[in-house]
């Protein structure tokens, strides 16, 4: 399975890529390291000096319609 995810990074933007399940549980477990972490997303290769990685956000993938929550009344 594909997730989506976004990493933020010191004095960067953040990063959005889909991962595979086994390439994000990698992830997590090197996270707090000062290697690199070589990543293969749905749409290319990333190389990651982890150093720099301050957080990651796994997104769920619900499915949503609609523009927001409707208000009542």
């Amino acid at each position: 399975m594909t997730q989506r995810i976004t990493i933020g990074l010191q004095a960067s933007r953040p990063l959005a890529l889909r991962l595979r399940d086994a390439q994000l549980e990698s992830l997590n477990a090197a996270r707090g390291g000062e290697a690199w972490q070589g990543l293969e997303a749905e749409d290319g290769s990333v190389r990651l000096n982890l150093a720099h990685v301050l957080w990651v956000r796994t997104e769920s993938d619900e499915h949503r319609v609609g523009f927001g929550i409707a208000s009542s009344g």
